[in-house]
């Protein structure tokens, strides 16, 4: 169980996330079109995985957009935001924002995404939520950076994760 904070206040998740050097947990998220998509569908491809709490917040956008901003000249690489917002609330926030190089990710059917990568949050006003990480995984789905923020209202490293992410 790992602790973060929510504006200064702890809470706890439901365990750590995946060591670097680990195989990467598969996943089932649902798409924009209300597709299943899994690891494998990216299989080939360096990915970032960032998991917000949801779309819908100030630092989980900017964050989206910086790394969309970030990715436009990368088509080799895959960026991944997992939330638990609606597939179609996703969709309305890309358009509106016009992030198109990350692929919003929903766990609306189920959140055992959250819970094998030990980023569901167990207490507090966001329980049920992901906290907010980083993971970046190699072609072969190895994690090769990991980031827990240690408080939620904060943005993650972005130079760091980018670095591994964009790593020859």
């Amino acid at each position: 169980m790992a602790k973060v904070t929510l504006k200064g206040n702890p809470i706890h998740t439901n365990g750590e996330l995946p060591n670097v050097g680990a195989k990467a947990p598969d996943f089932l998220l649902v798409d924009g079109d209300l597709n299943e998509k899994s690891l494998k569908d990216f299989k080939g491809k360096r990915k970032l995985i960032s998991f917000v709490p949801s779309l819908d917040t100030a630092v989980c956008s900017l964050s989206t957009k910086k790394f969309n901003d970030s990715l436009k000249s990368h088509p080799e690489v895959v960026a991944l935001v997992v939330s638990c917002d609606l597939p179609f609330a996703q969709k309305r926030m890309c358009s509106q924002e016009q992030v198109a190089n990350i692929v919003p990710l929903s766990m609306m059917r189920n959140k055992n995404c959250a819970g094998d990568y030990g980023i569901l949050i167990q207490d507090g006003p966001l329980a049920g939520l992901c906290a907010r990480a980083i993971v970046v995984l190699d072609e072969q789905s190895q994690v090769v950076y990991s980031e827990l923020v240690p408080e939620i209202a904060q943005e993650p490293n972005y130079d760091k994760a980018l670095a591994a992410l964009l790593k020859s």
